[in-house]
């Protein structure tokens, strides 16, 4: 094998490492923009910050496809096609699409439902939006004042004797 093919297979081989987070991702854009509007319907954006600005939405999507079990992913993503039709059967319309009292009640339709699978999506929803937006940075340094190392080292301090 010569050297420009040596190249050639390297470059290409690099090439799809880094693409692979891109299409590795096992959540389709209209299921991200699902799970984007699911944050942040409860959280809204409001006066300050919001889950959406704070990147809560891609944070659960890393915790689904990286730490939950493969029945727990299928369970979502099969609770936001549910939710989706839900929007579509009431409101005519997709979920993101829908106002915020409007996403509000069809979120809490899994939360009032006698399904478990339905409503253990949305308790799981709720506890990683609110996990995620509340270990965000911005909320953690601007908000809650957190200091990564508490307190001050003073090195040349004048002890009196």
């Amino acid at each position: 094998m010569n050297r420009r093919e040596s190249i050639k297979y390297i470059l290409i081989a690099t090439g799809s490492v880094v693409a692979l987070p891109g299409w590795a991702d096992s959540f389709s854009p209209t299921e991200q923009e699902l799970l984007a509007s699911v944050t942040d319907t409860i959280i809204p954006q409001g006066n300050g910050l919001g889950a959406v600005s704070v990147a809560a939405d891609k944070y659960l999507g890393k915790l689904i496809d990286n730490c939950l079990e493969t029945d727990v992913q299928e369970n979502i993503k099969k609770q936001l096609a549910v939710l989706n039709a839900n929007a579509q059967s009431a409101h005519q319309k997709n979920f993101p699409l829908c106002s915020q009292k409007e996403r509000e009640a069809l979120l809490l339709r899994f939360n009032d439902s006698s399904d478990k699978a339905g409503k253990d999506f949305f308790t799981l929803m709720k506890s990683e939006t609110i996990r995620g937006f509340n270990t965000s940075r911005e909320v953690m340094l601007q908000h809650l004042k957190y200091k990564i190392a508490p307190g001050h080292y003073y090195g040349c301090v004048d002890v009196k004797s």
